[in-house]
């Protein structure tokens, strides 16, 4: 009789355990969903700041003479354009335009790159991206086994990181990232995040994983920093309006299809894999789109789950992609794709079926919460 496997787990596995924190397998990974309450986690990383285990994302890294060039073929974006130092979020694609998954480039050096997949994609990710090398001097290998990723998120993150390290953070622009030493430990710090916060992940090795987390939890204490799960990190991202990968992002779907036809450049030199689809994909978003990605915010109490109707005038003119209770809203809110006759913030009529209830929801423009700069 054959068992599955074991999942897989962080560097911060024990640790997690002994602050008391319900685990969960998500992409084959045992992570923490919660420590406490969600509600006070999701509520620390708006009002002070949250740390995070994020070890389960895939790191692959590219170098070689021709990393830009191949790079540029492989995926959506311009990456030959992406500064030393800076970072960049972009897509890869199959020939037919799908997703395949939604990454961040790093470029890390001259001739070096590192991009972050998701954790359930970074198998598919390194196969394609070893696939489409063949005709490029670059080599692309698989580091996910030599990094472990805390993030530190919320407003009260820059305060807390400054008093660890001697890096320079405030000349550390958004989407940008620098070797640095954090509490003793040698990191890759990327102002990078998916709360909709300020904040900053810390690409470390394993090994100094416990004692970063250490230094952190210490250094931040004062600030009203507390540990926090994958549970409130799905809250604050579908607050932000920040797509996930198997919701709003899938393989049936185009970057045009997500609203996210801004990631894929055309002008960029040199041809790409699903350049041909993507530009019918774009057409037919210009003139006539099937379906558009909204926000719904809920009139009542009853709470939309990802598969669940969008209805109007007894129709069905849509799906749930994400849904959950807001903490800073007060309300339950949903992403979804709808009809484009019903996409328009403020259109009346829309409902979701919830367990054959047609619950009122009013459509409004993403992201729900946005930050003061």
């Amino acid at each position: 009789m054959s068992t599955a496997p074991a999942s897989r787990l962080t560097a911060l596995d024990a640790l997690h355990r002994s602050l008391g924190a319900t685990m969960t397998d998500f992409a084959g990974w045992d992570m923490p969903l919660r420590y406490a309450s969600e509600r006070d986690e999701h509520n620390a990383v708006r009002t002070r700041a949250g740390l995070f285990d994020l070890s389960h994302m895939g790191e692959i890294t590219v170098t070689g003479p021709q990393a830009a060039s191949f790079l540029n073929y492989a995926l959506v974006g311009n990456i030959a354009t992406v500064g030393p130092g800076r970072a960049r979020y972009t897509m890869i694609v199959a020939e037919d335009g799908g997703i395949l998954d939604d990454l961040i480039v790093y470029r890390l050096g001259e001739t070096e790159y590192m991009i972050v997949a998701n954790a359930g994609n970074a198998q598919t990710v390194l196969d394609t991206l070893v696939g489409r090398a063949g005709a490029f001097d670059a080599e692309v290998r698989d580091d996910r086994d030599a990094y472990a990723l805390l993030a530190v998120q919320g407003p009260g993150s820059p305060a807390i990181l400054k008093s660890v390290t001697d890096a320079d953070l405030d000349g550390l622009k958004y989407y940008a990232g620098l070797p640095g030493t954090v509490a003793g430990v040698p990191a890759l710090i990327a102002r990078t995040g998916y709360t909709g916060e300020d904040g900053f992940e810390l690409f470390v090795s394993p090994e100094h994983a416990e004692q970063l987390w250490k230094a952190l939890t210490e250094a931040g204490a004062p600030h009203g920093l507390i540990p926090c799960g994958l549970s409130c990190r799905d809250t604050l991202r579908l607050e932000a309006g920040m797509p996930l990968y198997g919701h709003e992002l899938t393989t049936a779907l185009t970057p045009f299809d997500a609203g996210l036809g801004r990631v894929v450049k055309f002008e960029k030199e040199g041809d790409f894999v699903g350049r041909e689809a993507l530009e019918a994909a774009a057409e037919r978003a210009e003139t006539a789109p099937p379906r558009k990605l909204v926000g719904l915010v809920a009139e009542g109490r009853r709470v939309p789950r990802a598969g669940f109707s969008v209805v109007a005038g007894g129709q069905v003119v849509g799906e749930v992609t994400s849904g959950a209770p807001s903490p800073t809203l007060g309300r339950p809110i949903a992403m979804a794709y709808v009809d484009a006759a019903y996409a328009a913030p403020g259109t009346e009529g829309v409902a979701v079926d919830i367990r054959g209830a047609h619950e009122p929801y009013e459509v409004v423009a993403l992201p729900f919460y946005k930050r003061e700069k």
